[in-house]
C-alpha cells in the first residue's frame, strides 16, 4: 500500500504529493531510505519514529480532548492525513474507539459537518441538479482507484437523527472506517458516496454556512432516474464492486434496494443488517435459554424501514425453522404511532402492510392504540425497539412481558442514548434480571443480585463488516438469503450460554474475531449455492489472505 506509486498510470509521487495523499503517508514512520527516495528528505523531522511510538503520542493526544466529539475531531484528522496510523490505532483500542467513530458520537459530527467541515476525505459528492457530472465524480473520487467497496447515502433516514442532507455524508465514511477495522478491508479500495439530492431540515435549509443543496428534498421521478444512473455508472466502471446503501428514506430505501439485489451483490444496512443482528441476538438469546425460535410471538414498536426490514429478516428464520409463511406471519406484531397496524389503514406502507392484522382478530381492537394495550393484548416473548421514542418501555410493560414469558428478549435499540426506550438497567431491574437484554449503543455491565449481566450491542458493525469481506473474497454475483441467513447464524453461534449474565451477542472487542467467522460462513454459503464468481479451494485463508495490512 506504501509505495511511491499510485494507481493511475504508474505515476511516480514524490516530495508533498506523498505526504498530502492519506493512503501513502507514514509521517515521521518513512525510513531514511524512504525519504530519500520519495523525495521527502529534509521535509520531516529527523527522528524515525516506529508506528507504535506514533501510536502512543497520538493516542497521549487523545486522551487530552474533553468531549466525544473533539476525539472524533481529532482522529478524523490522522484518517484524513495517515490511513496507516489511524487503522493501526483504532486496532489497538477497538472497543474504546468505535463509540467515538461511529455510534454515538457519529451523530454530533452528522449535525455538525457543514461548521466543522475542514476536508471531504476522499469521498465523492453527487448533486442531483447535475446527473451529467456523475461518471466524473466517480472517476475524480477514486483518483485510479480499483474500488472493490462503495457505501452511498442519501441521509434523509439517518436513524435517531433523520434528515441531514449533504451532513449525513459521515456516515459513509465511518461505515467504511468500521469496515476495514472490523473485517481488514483495504482503505484504498473504498469509496464513500453522498447523493445531495436535498433536505426537508429546515434549519439547514435556512443556515447560510450550510454546505448542501439548498432546496426541498427530491423523491420523485428525476431522484430515481438519477439513482439508476449512479449505479449504472458504477458498475460500469467497478465492475467487482459491492454496493452498500446507508440511510435512506422510508419511501425509496425498500424500492432502491429491490432494484438491483437481483443481479447485483446489493446491501441496505438498515433494512437487511439490524435484521441480520437481531436476528442473531434472538438465536444468542434462545441458545441461553434453550427455548425454540417457533415458539416465540415478536413484536416491533416502531414500523420504518429499520423495523420492517428487522422483522423480515427474523420472520425468514422463523420460515427456515420449518414454519410456513402464513405460520410465521401470525406470530408478528407491529406497533407504530397510531397503535397496533390493521390491514384497513389506507396509510400503510408497502413495508408495513404484510405485517398488518385483521380488527377481527380482537374484541378490543378499537382500543389497541398505544404499546401498552398492544402488549398486554398479544403477549410478545421479544419486543424489539425502533422507535425513537425514549422511556417507551415501561415498567408495567416489562412485567407484563415477564408474566407472560419466563425470559422475555427485549431491545431497545433506537439511538443515540437519549432515544433509547429504556436502558437495560432498568430492563434488568423491573424483570428481576429475567429479561435478556440488548441495546442499540454501548452500555456498561449491568450488576443486579450480585449477577454481572454484560449487555449486547445489537450494533450493525458486529455483521455488516464480515459480509461485505465475506461477499468480496467469494466475488458473489449477488447478496443471498442464504447468505444473509448463514451471518446471522456465525454471528448468533459465538454467545456462551454456560456464562451467568452473558449477552445475546459477543462483544465488541471480539470485532476482528467475529468478522472472520462471518465472512467464512458467508463466503462458504455463496460456493454452497454456485454463486461465486472466484474460485474458493480454502475458504478461512482467502479471507485471511483478503484482509489489509498495512505497511508499516
Amino acid at each position: 500500500m506504501n509505495t511511491s506509486t499510485n494507481n493511475n498510470g504508474g505515476v511516480k509521487m514524490r516530495g508533498y504529493e506523498v505526504l498530502n495523499n492519506p493512503f501513502m503517508n507514514k509521517g515521521t514512520a518513512f525510513t531514511e531510505q524512504e525519504r530519500n527516495t520519495l523525495g521527502l528528505t529534509g521535509l520531516l523531522p529527523s527522528h524515525v519514529q516506529t508506528i507504535d511510538e506514533q501510536a502512543d503520542q497520538a493516542y497521549k493526544q487523545y486522551q487530552a480532548k474533553q468531549t466525544n466529539l473533539e476525539k472524533r475531531l481529532y482522529l478524523s484528522q490522522i484518517f484524513n492525513e495517515n490511513r496507516t496510523l489511524f487503522f493501526n490505532l483504532l486496532d489497538k483500542h477497538v472497543a474504546e474507539f468505535m463509540p467515538v467513530v461511529y455510534d454515538p458520537t457519529i451523530a454530533d459530527s452528522i449535525e455538525n459537518y457543514s461548521d466543522l467541515f475542514v476536508n471531504p476525505q476522499n469521498a465523492a459528492f453527487l448533486d442531483i441538479n447535475h446527473p451529467e457530472n456523475i461518471e466524473a465524480t466517480l472517476e475524480n473520487a477514486a483518483d485510479g482507484r480499483d474500488i472493490e467497496l462503495m457505501v452511498v447515502t442519501d441521509a434523509e433516514g439517518i436513524l435517531g437523527i433523520g434528515d441531514w442532507g449533504v451532513q449525513g455524508v459521515d456516515i459513509a465514511v465511518g461505515k467504511l472506517m468500521v469496515y476495514t477495522a472490523a473485517a481488514g478491508i483495504d482503505p484504498s479500495h473504498v469509496l464513500p458516496v453522498s447523493i445531495d439530492a436535498g433536505t426537508d431540515r429546515q434549519s439547514l435549509l435556512e443556515d447560510e454556512g450550510y454546505l448542501g443543496n439548498s432546496q426541498a428534498r427530491d423523491r420523485g421521478n428525476d431522484y430515481f432516474a438519477f439513482v439508476d444512473k449512479f449505479v449504472k455508472t458504477a458498475q460500469n466502471l467497478f465492475p467487482h464492486m459491492y454496493l452498500h446503501f446507508e440511510d435512506f428514506g422510508r419511501s425509496t430505501a425498500t424500492k432502491i434496494l429491490n432494484t438491483y439485489k437481483a443481479d447485483w451483490p446489493t446491501f441496505n444496512d438498515d433494512i437487511q443488517g439490524t435484521g441480520i443482528v437481531v436476528t442473531a441476538a434472538v438465536l444468542g438469546a434462545l441458545a441461553i435459554t434453550g427455548e425454540d425460535i417457533k415458539d416465540q410471538i415478536y413484536l416491533t414498536y416502531g414500523a420504518g424501514s429499520a423495523g420492517t426490514g428487522i422483522a423480515n429478516r427474523v420472520l425468514a428464520e422463523f420460515m427456515q425453522q420449518g414454519l410456513t409463511e402464513e405460520e410465521a406471519r401470525q406470530r408478528f406484531y407491529m406497533v407504530d404511532k397510531q397503535g397496533l397496524l390493521f390491514d384497513d389503514d389506507d396509510t400503510l406502507t408497502d413495508e408495513q402492510r404484510p405485517f398488518a392484522r385483521s380488527r377481527s382478530e380482537f374484541e378490543n381492537a378499537s382500543e389497541l392504540t398505544n404499546l401498552t394495550a398492544v402488549v398486554k393484548a398479544v403477549k410478545p416473548t421479544v419486543l424489539v425497539g425502533t422507535s425513537t421514542n425514549p422511556g417507551s418501555f415501561t415498567q408495567e410493560i416489562v412485567t407484563e412481558m415477564v408474566a407472560n414469558t419466563p425470559h422475555p428478549k427485549i431491545f431497545p435499540l433506537s439511538n443515540p442514548t437519549r432515544l433509547h426506550e429504556a436502558m437495560p438497567d432498568e430492563i434488568l431491574k423491573w424483570s428481576d434480571g429475567k429479561a435478556l437484554v440488548a441495546a442499540g449503543v454501548p452500555v456498561d455491565p449491568v450488576t443486579y443480585n450480585n449477577v454481572k449481566y454484560d449487555i449486547g450491542q445489537a450494533n450493525n458493525m458486529l455483521v455488516y463488516p464480515g459480509l461485505g469481506l465475506g461477499t468480496i473474497v467469494s466475488q458473489a454475483k449477488v447478496l443471498s438469503d442464504g447468505m444473509i441467513s448463514a451471518a446471522a447464524h456465525a454471528l448468533g453461534g459465538m454467545v456462551d450460554a454456560s456464562q451467568p449474565g452473558a449477552p445475546v451477542l459477543p462483544p465488541v472487542s471480539s470485532l476482528r474475531e467475529m468478522s472472520e467467522r462471518v465472512a467464512v460462513a458467508v463466503a462458504q454459503a455463496a460456493v454452497d449455492e454456485g454463486i461465486n464468481r472466484q474460485a474458493l479451494s480454502d475458504i478461512p485463508a482467502a479471507v485471511k489472505q483478503a484482509e489489509w495490512v498495512p505497511e508499516y
